[in-house]
């Protein structure tokens, strides 16, 4: 799978951006998709998922703020980011669940190589 991330760029608190990932290759439609972000100096966590049935989790730090869609024909993901904060600058990753024995997990999956640069300026 090959994941291509876009639509970072550099905003004030408070304002709003909307990331998009194009999806390429074999894409296990039974498992999700996410998208997790990696600050400088801390490590790279989760922020938002979406499963094969459409149902969203998000992270504790963006719940309400995020919000975490696809279309699955095109084989897009997206996040769209809302009252940004000066702490959500990050580089953010779209990421694919993989299956193993018949679960899906990221940990099995694939992730974007470059990622998209978000960073908030107070």
């Amino acid at each position: 799978v090959q994941l291509v991330e876009s639509g970072g760029g550099s905003v004030q608190a408070g304002g709003s951006l909307k990331l998009s990932c194009a999806a390429s290759g074999f894409i296990d439609s039974s498992c999700g998709m996410g998208w997790y972000r990696q600050a400088p100096g801390k490590e790279r966590e989760l922020v938002a998922s979406i499963s094969s049935d459409g149902t969203a989790a998000y992270a504790d730090s963006v719940e309400g703020r995020f919000v975490i869609s696809q279309e699955r024909a095109k084989n897009t993901l997206y996040l769209e980011m809302n009252s940004l904060r000066t702490e959500d600058t990050a580089v953010y990753y779209c990421a694919a669940e993989g299956s193993s024995g018949g679960y899906c997990s990221f940990a099995v999956g694939d992730i974007g190589g470059q990622g998209t640069q978000v960073t908030v300026s107070s």
